[in-house]
């Protein structure tokens, strides 16, 4: 059970109180209670539920519906704006991964009590002014203020794009001979949530200007332009596979494509990068709260990892450097399965236990509401 209170400092508290993990349910939970148990089968379903694919996909005709399904996530504490951009490009992601742009929004909001209703237009019209920007048409939905109701997750929202029939791409398509890129580096939510959240201290390491600048780290939390940018190769021919590298990281996102491909994924160490600002914003609550933290199995919302054909190597870069987005071959499918780590000898990289980001987040506040750096 999460219990979360309102405590001074504009801060929400978080404890854990008993021993359930926070977050999606983990893999046994998935295939012993969810897989089993899914109502009528039907031909229609193209993609149904499957762990670490974030969409389903239904045949209507001959067109492919791409549906994804999340909760509305909102943290007042970024401000307005920015949680209501990140609660849409949370839901977009996911859609445009499948290599569809997203077209139709159905969402159910749940208020909590205490949200008044100034609150609510701004994060409103905020949704709204981004659903404009992406071509996203609210559709349907239900509002209402119920008691029990807490931030974060304060409703859910289904996202539908459509294309022609087979005319998408799954974590489940990559085949051995593929390249494997990365977007933007590993650990961009983490570092974007951190930096927004608690900018003393970073401004205590490498003064006020750094600090501020490091928040705009919070604005590439999306994959959308890195996704639909890279569906102009051509989706199933120049693109094979798309995931967003979300709870437990790169090394997640990697695990997840490589199983649900049935492949093996070698990454080669030297062709692994990271953006200098995030690496200072880890560099920096690391020492803070005296907790390591491996940037490759930390949330990362906004890093987007793609298996490609060899011969769209070069496309695939130019066109994410005309996009403004930083890009890297870190890798090859091959036969086999699992995800390894080549520098020299090779390392089985499985799929991480925990996301690093939690036990530093959750140190930090500490400290924080603590009263060191205030």
């Amino acid at each position: 059970m999460l219990v979360t209170t309102d405590k001074g400092n504009n801060y929400r508290v978080f404890a854990l109180i008993s021993n359930k993990i926070i977050g999606k349910v983990n893999r046994k939970l998935f295939e012993d209670t969810i897989y089993p148990n899914l109502g009528v089968k039907s031909s229609d379903v193209k993609v149904g539920p499957q762990f670490g694919v974030d969409f389903g996909v239904l045949r209507v005709g001959d067109k492919d519906l791409i549906i994804e399904v999340d909760p509305v996530y909102i943290v007042p504490e970024y401000g307005w704006k920015k949680s209501s951009w990140f609660a849409v490009h949370i839901l977009a992601s996911d859609v445009a991964v499948s290599g569809i742009p997203p077209k139709y929004l159905f969402i159910d909001l749940n208020l909590p009590m205490k949200m008044t209703d100034d609150e609510f237009k701004e994060m409103w019209l905020n949704i709204h002014n981004e659903c404009l920007k992406l071509g996203i048409s609210i559709v349907a939905g239900h509002t209402g203020r119920y008691e029990g109701i807490d931030y974060p997750m304060i409703g859910g929202a289904t996202l539908i794009g459509i294309t022609d029939k087979d005319n998408y791409v799954s974590p489940a398509m990559a085949e051995p001979g593929d390249l494997i890129l990365m977007t933007k580096g590993p650990a961009i939510e983490t570092a974007g949530i951190l930096a927004s959240l608690f900018p003393q201290v970073l401004e205590k390491d490498y003064g006020k200007e750094f600090a501020l600048n490091a928040q705009n780290i919070f604005w590439l939390q999306s994959v959308v332009d890195d996704a639909l940018t890279l569906s102009k190769l051509g989706l199933r021919k120049g693109v094979k596979a798309m995931h967003d590298a979300t709870e437990y990281g790169v090394w997640g996102a990697l695990n997840d494509i490589a199983e649900a491909s049935n492949i093996r994924i070698d990454v080669y160490k030297d062709k692994l990068f990271i953006r200098e600002d995030v690496s200072k914003v880890l560099d920096s609550f690391s020492r803070f709260t005296n907790l390591k933290i491996d940037p490759y199995a930390s949330i990362s919302e906004g890093t987007l990892i793609a298996a490609i054909s060899k011969d769209m190597k070069d496309e695939a870069i130019n066109l994410l450097k005309e996009r403004g987005i930083e890009a890297q071959i870190i890798g090859e499918a091959k036969e086999g399965r699992g995800v390894y780590l080549i520098d020299g000898n090779e390392k089985e990289i499985k799929q991480p236990e925990k996301d690093d980001f939690w036990p530093i987040f959750y140190k930090t506040l500490e400290l924080v509401k603590g009263g060191k750096y205030e």
